[in-house]
């Protein structure tokens, strides 16, 4: 078992937009427990129902986005969020803010499609923001493959703290998703695999022409 909690990749910029996200994900999560009703009718009215999507992709498509920040725990949020804070402020260093924005937004939707046509006579809602996430981490291999992640590393009763080139770590992470896809299903274990898998990749086809629209800086005329 291994837990990355800080990677050895410096800013130039501060994370303003990472910060954000972090915090409106916090806000929506504490708001889940002043909802008027049943939680499982906050996700059904909110969170991405394939079913219902596939019924009636207009009303339902606001569902794609505000399904992304609602979390169906604390365990469930704090890993995300970790994950947002070590490898979003570099890609929103990278990208800058309003591409960063649009590139995480961008890639959640298309976690949500990967998720939804996977399994369209789903009832379950789908909620989280891991697919925009996954999407971020899909961009840092592609950007920064040889930059150290410190990890937790669990060996039985002993812990220990490596650094793990990020390559190894997300593409070890990617086999995890792939593999439990494969072993449990789309949604084995109340985990939307295929989310995860489609944001990953998403991330890492879209990265390079969003890096690539960037406008090189000008020399300032003295």
């Amino acid at each position: 078992m291994f837990f990355p909690f800080h990677d050895e990749n410096p800013t130039r910029h501060f994370p303003l937009l990472t910060i954000a996200l972090i915090g409106a994900n916090i806000f929506v999560f504490f708001w889940e427990f002043s909802y008027p009703g049943h939680i499982a009718s906050l996700f059904t009215n909110y969170g991405l129902v394939p079913s219902h999507f596939v019924e009636a992709p207009i009303q339902t498509y606001p569902n794609v986005f505000s399904a992304m920040f609602l979390h169906a725990g604390f365990m469930h949020l704090a890993g995300n969020m970790l994950f947002l804070w070590i490898f979003g402020n570099n890609i929103e260093d990278v990208l800058g803010k309003i591409r960063f924005i649009t590139f995480y937004l961008i890639c959640g939707m298309i976690a949500a499609m990967c998720h939804v046509f996977m399994d369209t006579g789903s009832e379950i809602p789908m909620v989280g923001a891991s697919g925009a996430i996954s999407g971020v981490l899909g961009a840092y291999l592609m950007l920064f493959p040889k930059a150290k992640v410190k990890t937790l590393v669990f060996l039985g009763i002993l812990i220990t703290i490596v650094r793990i080139p990020a390559a190894f770590l997300l593409i070890f992470w990617l086999g995890i998703q792939i593999y439990s896809n494969l072993a449990m299903g789309s949604e084995g274990g109340g985990v939307a695999w295929m989310a995860h898998i489609g944001g990953f990749i998403g991330g890492m086809i879209l990265i390079l022409p969003f890096k690539a629209s960037l406008k090189p800086s000008r020399p300032k005329a003295f």
